[in-house]
């Protein structure tokens, strides 16, 4: 078993940007942890190719939480892939589903109405993405501390970010993809986006909830893999 990061690059307002989604390979099966902004299917695609992987194999792809860059492509990966297993927490499921209106929709509304001038086209804007996002159905909803893939991986409810988000611990790796429970800024792991936070309190307490597993290797979403 392994974990591979896939370093996606793209620009957003003229400036070059990065994602990190997570490959996670056992017995010869994939499993995609988040896909990207909306078209990002063929970017994502591309460097499982490059590390010599089929897609074939492709047997599940996980979502941390909802938010655009990281359910995207969700929609195209089901159409393409319509035998993928899709992993969500039980409270992401009813956004990414569109059972409930998701909560970073409410947040960048409520937002708009006390934005200065200047970002309001930029809030306007927001609103739309998350708005064009289509929904998909979860096939399996995870909690805390449940084993999946195998065994091989505990859910970490980490829960700020967004109130149903989820990290994966890997203890015969000695490893955590974070998802957006932590970035990695100046050689150290912090709490992604305050601003974003739908609770920093809670954030903080998931941040030090998966640094206390104490593990060799952090796959960040934000700011790609740190090791201690």
């Amino acid at each position: 078993m392994k974990i591979l990061e896939l370093p996606v690059e793209f620009e957003f307002n003229g400036q070059k940007n990065y994602i990190y989604p997570s490959l996670i390979i056992l017995n010869n099966e994939l499993t995609l942890v988040d896909t990207g902004y909306t078209n990002f299917l063929t970017l994502i695609e591309n460097e499982i190719l490059k590390n010599g992987y089929e897609m074939k194999n492709l047997k599940n792809i996980i979502i941390t939480h909802y938010d655009d860059d990281h359910i995207g492509s969700l929609y195209d990966y089901k159409e393409k892939y319509p035998w993928i297993n899709i992993i969500a927490s039980e409270i992401e499921s009813k956004y990414i589903s569109g059972e409930m209106k998701s909560e970073r929709l409410v947040q960048a509304e409520e937002m708009l109405e006390n934005m200065p001038n200047e970002e309001i086209e930029f809030g306007k804007w927001f609103i739309q993405q998350l708005k064009n996002l289509k929904h998909v159905s979860i096939d399996e909803k995870v909690h805390d501390g449940d084993m999946i893939l195998d065994n091989k991986c505990r859910v970490v409810a980490t829960p700020g970010h967004t109130s149903g988000h989820i990290s994966l611990y890997f203890p015969c790796l000695k490893s955590v993809i974070t998802g957006d429970a932590a970035v990695h800024e100046n050689h150290e792991l912090v709490i992604a986006n305050p601003h974003f936070c739908l609770n920093v309190e809670k954030a903080q307490q998931s941040l030090r909830k998966i640094k206390k597993l104490q593990a060799e290797t952090y796959y960040c979403y934000h700011g790609g893999k740190f090791t201690l």
